[in-house]
């Protein structure tokens, strides 16, 4: 098969596997399209935990952005974890240079082991310019919080803390409820226009690292494919939901989703 779009991914690399670069380009050609990478950060982690970050140059963040897209233009762009104020100010620099308007931001800030991987200021120049850039933002109910300075324990708080995005400047807000403790899960995407929730079964289990990359990246793939926004916000889910049901069990903490849970290979290769 030929890839059905392209997609440029703009975020950290994990070492593990699970999240990250690694995880945005599995999921990208598990359902059927075409990855390009920007790294942001190099992790040093695995399922127990990060062990170092090693940040790249802004201006070499940058070039991979744009040097890339001269040459292979984006159909979508996904943004992962963008560390520091620096980095951030580079890459909506280049975002006006390239003009891609299919963007979605996954504004990751904590490691499912709980390291922090943004710096004060940084989310603050997000929450104030970035989000504003951005077709789509994607924050679990932690980055929801630490974004509007408030408290979610109900679908209700999820709906209000959307809204203050909205009023912030995000064109769409999907935030996803899986740190509610309730036996369903609710992902509610929100506009000016529209509220829309996703209910799904929550599957008990300890590997669900990189769930929230695979969403967000899921979301861009089916995106670029020309699907709108909330349909492909509820493809993006069941991508990941199955994922999760494969019950993979690798590593001795939070263990990663399955990728290829998609796929089904007809060739044989002797």
């Amino acid at each position: 098969m030929k890839p059905k779009s392209k997609v440029l991914i703009i975020a950290g690399s994990d070492s593990s596997g699970g999240a990250g670069i690694q995880a945005d380009i599995k999921t990208v050609t598990a359902l059927g399209s075409y990855a390009m990478a920007a790294i942001t950060a190099v992790t040093i982690q695995n399922t127990t935990g990060v062990k170092s970050i090693i940040s790249i140059k802004p201006k070499e963040i940058s070039n991979q952005i744009e040097f890339t897209s001269k040459d292979i233009k984006p159909d979508a762009i996904k943004i992962g974890m963008l560390h520091s104020s620096s980095v951030i100010k580079s890459v909506i620099s280049s975002l006006d240079v390239i003009k891609v308007k299919k963007i979605i931001l996954d504004p990751v800030m904590i490691a499912k082991g709980g390291t922090k991987l943004i710096n004060d200021n940084a989310v603050k120049l997000l929450r104030n310019k970035l989000i504003k850039k951005v077709a789509l933002i994607t924050p679990n109910i932690p980055e929801a919080e630490i974004l509007t300075n408030i408290t979610i324990k109900t679908k209700e708080d999820m709906i209000h803390a959307a809204s203050i995005l909205i009023r912030l400047g995000a064109k769409n807000v999907f935030i996803k409820g899986g740190h509610l403790d309730h036996k369903f899960v609710y992902d509610i995407f929100v506009n000016k226009k529209e509220i829309k929730i996703i209910k799904n079964r929550k599957i008990t289990t300890k590997n669900t690292h990189g769930t929230g990359c695979t969403l967000s990246t899921a979301i861009a793939t089916f995106f670029s494919c020309g699907k709108t926004l909330k349909k492909s916000c509820e493809l993006g889910t069941k991508y990941v939901h199955s994922a999760i049901g494969s019950k993979l069990n690798y590593g001795k903490g939070h263990g990663p989703i399955n990728h290829l849970s998609s796929i089904i290979i007809n060739k044989k290769f002797n």
